[in-house]
Formats: C-alpha cells, sequence, structure tokens
C-alpha cells in the first residue's frame, strides 16, 4: 500500500496541472493507436510492403513525442511564452512564406517544409498558429487598461493576425479560419470594444482575399463551397457518411471499417467517420465528450487564473483544439464543407501531434502555475535562502 501512494505521489509530482486534461489526453492517445492501426492497413500494403506494424510503431512513436512535448511545456512557467511568442510570431513569417515557395507538394498545396539533410517534414502553419494565439494574448493581457479608448493598442494584434492568417491561408485555408476564429474569440474575452470587433472582420475579409487571390488552393475551396452550397456530395462525404451510417449503437468491432479502403486519409482527415463505423454512435458519444471536458476544464483554468495573460492563453489554446474537433466532426457528418482538418490527438501526423501536445502543456503549465500560487512561490524562495544561508556558513 505505501510502495501504491508512494508511486501515485510521484506520478503527480511530475505530472502537474489539471489532471483530468491529463487523463482525457492519454484516453484519446490510446484510442488513436487501436483506430490508426486499424485505418492504415490499406496504406501499409501499398507504401510499407504489407507492413501492417510500420504505421502502428511510427504513429505510437509520434504519441510518445507529443507527450514529451506536453511535459517539457507544462513545466515551464507560463509566464515566459509570452516573452517567446514574439520571437516565434517573427521566425514564423519567412517560414511561412519559404512553404507556400518552396514547400513539399502535396494534394497540390505546398504545406510542408522538409528539414534539410532529413527525412523530416513538419508544418509551419501550426508552429505559426501557436505563436500567434500566445503573442495576441500578451498584448491583450498588457493594454487591457487602455484598450477601449485607444486605438493604436489594437492595431499590432490586428496588422500580425492579418498577416499570419492570410499566408496560412495561401496554402490552408481551414486553418487559417481556425485562427481567425480563435483570435476573434480571444478579443471578445479580452473586452475589445465592438468597433474594433468590425475592424477585425475587415482584417479578415481582406487576408481572405489575398490568400483566394495568390493562393493555391482557390479552386479546391471554390467547388467544395459550391458543391456544399449546391447539396451536392463528394466522394469522400459519400463514403464518410456510409460509414457513419453502418456504425449503428455500438460498431462493428475494432479492424473491421470497410470505409477504411475507400476513403482518402481514413487515418487522419476522416478519422472521426471510422471512429463511428467501429464503435458506433457509442464511440462517437466518449469522443464529443471527451472534447467538451477538454473545453470545460479550460474555462475553469480560464476562471480561476489570477493573471490577464494566463487567462487569455488558456482561452485561446482551448478554443483552437476544441473548435478544429468539432470542425473536423462537423465535417463528417455534412453539416460542414469538406477540408482537410487531422482530429487533435487522434489523427494520424507528426507536426500536429507535436504541437498539439505542446499546446495542451501551454494549458496545463497555466493551470500548474496557478495552482502553485504565491504561497508556494514565497516558499521557494524561502527555501533558497535558507540554503544560501547555509551555504555560507
Amino acid at each position: 500500500m505505501q510502495i501504491e501512494e508512494h508511486a501515485t505521489g510521484s506520478i503527480y509530482r511530475y505530472l502537474q496541472g489539471d489532471k483530468v486534461i491529463w487523463a482525457v489526453s492519454i484516453i484519446l492517445s490510446l484510442i488513436s493507436i487501436l483506430v490508426v492501426y486499424s485505418a492504415t492497413g490499406n496504406l501499409a500494403f501499398r507504401s510499407a510492403d504489407g507492413d501492417t506494424e510500420h504505421f502502428l510503431v511510427k504513429h505510437t512513436f509520434l504519441i510518445i513525442l507529443g507527450f514529451v512535448a506536453m511535459f517539457f511545456a507544462h513545466r515551464i512557467d507560463y509566464r515566459f511564452y509570452s516573452r517567446l511568442s514574439r520571437y516565434a510570431l517573427l521566425a514564423s513569417i519567412p517560414l511561412l512564406i519559404i512553404t507556400w515557395r518552396f514547400g513539399e507538394n502535396i494534394n497540390d498545396a505546398s504545406r510542408w517544409i522538409v528539414i534539410p539533410f532529413t527525412s523530416f517534414s513538419f508544418q509551419p502553419s501550426d508552429f505559426a498558429k501557436l505563436a500567434l494565439i500566445s503573442n495576441v494574448a500578451s498584448m491583450l493581457s498588457k493594454r487591457q487598461m487602455r484598450i477601449r479608448d485607444d486605438q493604436k493598442a489594437i492595431n499590432p494584434m490586428l496588422i500580425w493576425s492579418g498577416i499570419v492568417c492570410g499566408l496560412i491561408g495561401l496554402t490552408d485555408w481551414s486553418s487559417a479560419s481556425i485562427l481567425f476564429l480563435t483570435i476573434l474569440l480571444l478579443f471578445f474575452i479580452g473586452r475589445v470594444p465592438v468597433k474594433y470587433l468590425g475592424m477585425m472582420l475587415v482584417v479578415g475579409a481582406m487576408a481572405g482575399a489575398f490568400a483566394f487571390t495568390f493562393g493555391q488552393r482557390k479552386d479546391t475551396v471554390s467547388s467544395r463551397l459550391s458543391s456544399f452550397m449546391n447539396n451536392k456530395v463528394s466522394f469522400q462525404s459519400e463514403q464518410a457518411f456510409l460509414a457513419v451510417s453502418t456504425g449503428g449503437m455500438f460498431g462493428k468491432g475494432s479492424g473491421n471499417s470497410d470505409a477504411k479502403n475507400f476513403l482518402p486519409h481514413p487515418y487522419s482527415d476522416f478519422i472521426f467517420a471510422i471512429i463511428v463505423e467501429e464503435y458506433g454512435m457509442l464511440g462517437a458519444i466518449v469522443i464529443i465528450a471527451a472534447f467538451l471536458i477538454i473545453l470545460y476544464r479550460g474555462m475553469l483554468i480560464v476562471s480561476n487564473s489570477q493573471r490577464a495573460f494566463g487567462g487569455l492563453l488558456a482561452a485561446g489554446l482551448t478554443f483552437s483544439l476544441v473548435l478544429q474537433a468539432f470542425i473536423h466532426m462537423g465535417v463528417v457528418v455534412g453539416v460542414l464543407p469538406t477540408t482537410g482538418l487531422p482530429l487533435p490527438l487522434l489523427s494520424m501526423g507528426g507536426t500536429s501531434l507535436l504541437f498539439t501536445g505542446m499546446s495542451i502543456g501551454m494549458l496545463l503549465s497555466v493551470s500548474r502555475t496557478e495552482e502553485l500560487g504565491e504561497d508556494d512561490s514565497l516558499r521557494r524562495n524561502l527555501k533558497r535562502r535558507e540554503i544560501s544561508r547555509n551555504n555560507a556558513m
């Protein structure tokens, strides 16, 4: 009994912050391993010489890497991200331009940069999204006293939001749209006056027009929006509907999906369809409930935060994660136009898992730092002084 209590205490000592978010993240990741293993069977026969364990091992390694990023991000005091976000935002601009002009082209979009001298690639839009959310939260927190009567306090946030969303939209309209909605919600929570919210909408329209004019996906965006408005069902949507409709209450069972053999990217863009087909409505309810729990716990962290930056950062990270999840699910069931968004913590993908882990880690950092509180900080300072005094003696 003492050994178990000691082990539990050790886990709590290292995995700090909101325990419910930790638990939900672990559960979703375990579900992800099962579903991705099932959904990549066809891909394995085409590209891995029939080695069905190849993508299982790779995906499991990437999930572990995401949790490593989550762990280190949650151990850092979230206030450090305020300073770091400035440099990250500046670095993201050339990365997005390089990706647009010279990135690896997959499905008529250059969204990846191959790291020199390696076979690894990463998606700068995920890095830019995290940088912009952190920086806008930082700027809003510092300008709270003059945000209602000083337009100069708002202009830098409007400019940065327009530039980053516009550059991401050149290759990825879906991610740019989610990021714009997240920033708009941050403005609302940050008590930005309605007239400046209107200016933000104008900036978003300008960024969208720029991305549509010079971007790589304008034909795809136009055709998908046109099909959705005219009730035309694409091949991907048709296969997703079949998967969802045949899942029933309890599904066909793990590994028994038929749609995975026909759906494009069933392991990423349409993984929710595979979940519903194999685990039925019960599986869908579990996934939906998991993200609603993350939303609820994230809002608790916002309400308990003693500092404006902590609350705004937690809100931005939570909204970004949950918005992407529900838009992915909305696409699968046909209430939104077809798009290529992964389901956070569940879809296969290296950059997505890594930056999702970092986002949740930063959210947990806000929770952890606020849990420590001023009393703990005082206790640590006193301990340092006592150690210094003992060393001096």
